[in-house]
């Protein structure tokens, strides 16, 4: 019995020892597994966060950054750069587009990250399905102005049953369409032409009128091509400008938005410290004086916060207003796209 009881008592110790020692092993193995797992899937999120962003902006110059606003000075300096390299960016590419429409096609196939370009553009983009959300309006005062060929239509009416060279998809389209409406101007014809090309046909006559905006507008009103209306006139027709980024990317990096928009108040502030020499940098760009430029774009006309109350207005009449005449393929909430 004793013996039998001693062969138990051990039976029953190995089994008692080898319960413990599998505890411990599970312990050890849960206390040693556990931190390379997370260690090893925040390596992975850490590795699927991007180093580079593709950027486009409108307008192509000589100094191969945006021509104006706090994101062509944080860029000229180098502020926007820093901001974004305590973040993981690394690298930054700039390309310029002569149009919004171009821009979007960028946006849509893969080829950049995010962008700044005018509202309608951006719209009609995100309506035909384009994977993106507005995360800011740098500005809300984007003017068109509709100027015609020398000894030709001296009002808006005279435009009846004739051409006018337009940048199909930009505010500068959405402006003319629209004020062509409110004037009972049924019976014209809208050809597709960029600004270079728009200007070459009105001064040989091709054109009856087209839309232009910005330095090149007013240096054909200086040139004797007649004025016939702009959309300061018309403040339902006023374009903004709007920050779009991919999903991809916000996939890859949902903090984007908040970063962005506090490297761009950044080199806004820094921007309003050096006004003269922020108005020089546009007027180089832009092949013109400081003068124009405070004309045409006055600091005062960019904004420090991401979004108003008056440019989500401004962008949500002109979403009305492209899906109501076709531009726009279909209706959306503003609410879907715009990421605050």
């Amino acid at each position: 019995m004793k013996t039998t009881h001693h062969k138990n008592t051990k039976h029953s110790r190995f089994w008692k020892s080898a319960v413990i020692l599998a505890g411990l092993l599970a312990v050890i193995v849960v206390q040693g597994c556990s931190p390379s797992k997370r260690t090893g899937d925040a390596a992975e999120a850490a590795a699927d966060k991007p180093t580079v962003l593709n950027y486009g902006y409108i307008g192509i110059n000589k100094l191969n950054v945006p021509s104006s606003g706090a994101e062509g000075w944080g860029f000229h300096k180098g502020i926007i750069q820093e901001e974004l390299k305590k973040h993981g960016i690394t690298q930054v590419n700039l390309t310029g587009f002569p149009n919004g429409p171009d821009q979007t096609e960028s946006l849509v196939s893969g080829r950049l990250d995010a962008g700044s370009l005018g509202d309608t553009p951006a719209i009609i983009a995100y309506a035909s399905g384009a994977k993106t959300r507005l995360i800011s309006q740098p500005a809300t005062y984007s003017i068109g102005y509709l100027i015609a060929k020398k000894g030709g239509a001296k009002s808006i009416k005279d435009l009846e049953g004739k051409t006018i060279a337009i940048q199909k998809g930009s505010f500068m389209h959405r402006y003319v369409v629209g004020l062509l409406k409110q004037e009972g101007v049924k019976d014209y014809k809208l050809v597709h032409m960029l600004i270079p090309d728009a200007q070459a046909a009105l001064a040989r006559g091709d054109v009856d009128a087209l839309t232009n905006n910005g330095v090149q507008a007013i240096k054909q009103i200086d040139e004797g091509y007649p004025l016939l209306d702009d959309a300061t006139k018309h403040p339902d027709l006023i374009g903004t400008s709007a920050t779009v980024v991919s999903d991809a990317f916000l996939a890859k990096f949902p903090d984007f938005p908040k970063i962005w928009n506090e490297a761009r108040k950044k080199a806004l502030d820094d921007l309003k410290q050096h006004e003269d020499e922020y108005y020089q940098f546009v007027a180089d760009a832009q092949g013109t004086t400081p003068e124009v430029i405070k004309k045409i774009s006055p600091i005062s006309e960019i904004k420090d916060t991401p979004f108003t109350d008056d440019g989500l207005k401004l962008i949500e009449g002109t979403k009305d207003f492209l899906v109501e005449e076709k531009l726009a393929k279909k209706d959306f909430d503003m609410n879907d796209w715009v990421l605050k």
